[in-house]
């Protein structure tokens, strides 16, 4: 007998289809059907390198993107915050995008650890366990990137992007987070092709590929080969029995007398 399906949260986030060919910028088309409803996307992309506005602001940007086109690794430049990452086969992209009411600043944190809880209570589904954290060495580091232990190492991270609503109250935002989730892949490949764009930009920022990991190397070697798929359907359905966040901040404890 099959299992049935729990049933989907009211407030749950409406998944949206990505098309193969939309790009890895493709979670900033939430943006608009957010204003609606609370949405998600999850996708792949082909490979490349995504990095943020500051990175194209360099006067030698121009140049070394066409170079890395030239050479078949397309560097894309996002609205989100963060550092360079890659893209590729085996990893797994996932976007929320929903309304808020009152500064980013009160719905940041809350809605790292929104999304960091929906991935790391699906990755405990299949014994992994991880926690949010910097993992000083890796790319694109930050406070909640999902790490995990013995020796701790990075398998997603995450960067926001926040839109004021034009024609609405200057305090109604629409507010994506992001995760790049690191499913299956070769992490000395990741960061070789992330430190060649920083040494082409001039910086002295480098990567170590010890700081990563694969979530498929995680697991015993019989279920690795269908793990990206297995990961992608359980995260639909995680999103389809979880709550989306509510639209205003929890009221901040008043100051005793």
């Amino acid at each position: 007998m099959n299992q049935a399906m729990p049933e989907a949260h009211p407030g749950a986030y409406r998944l949206l289809e990505i098309a193969s060919d939309t790009g890895p910028l493709a979670d900033e088309h939430l943006l608009t059907p957010a204003l609606q409803m609370p949405v998600a996307c999850l996708w792949q992309a082909a490979p490349g390198l995504v990095v943020p506005r500051t990175y194209a602001a360099r006067p030698e940007f121009a140049t070394v993107q066409a170079d890395f086109a030239a050479r078949g690794c397309p560097v894309h430049v996002r609205q989100s915050g963060g550092g360079v990452v890659p893209q590729g086969p085996g990893i797994l992209n996932l976007s929320l995008a929903q309304v808020f009411a009152g500064r980013p600043l009160d719905h940041s944190e809350r809605l790292y650890r929104h999304l960091c809880a929906l991935i790391g209570d699906t990755l405990a589904t299949f014994g992994i366990a991880t926690r949010a954290q910097a993992v000083e060495g890796s790319f694109c580091d930050g406070r909640y990137n999902l790490a995990v232990p013995s020796p701790t190492r990075k398998i997603a991270g995450t960067a926001q992007l926040w839109r004021r609503i034009p024609g609405h109250a200057p305090d109604r935002h629409v507010g994506l987070v992001h995760a790049l989730i690191l499913a299956q892949g070769d992490p000395a490949g990741m960061t070789a092709n992330a430190n060649a764009l920083e040494t082409a930009l001039g910086t002295a920022r480098r990567y170590d590929a010890d700081r990563i990991a694969t979530l498929d190397r995680l697991l015993p070697p019989a279920q690795r080969p269908g793990f990206p798929a297995a990961l992608e359907a359980r995260l639909q359905e995680t999103l389809r029995t979880r709550p989306s966040l509510p639209t205003t901040a929890p009221a901040r404890p008043r100051p005793e007398p």
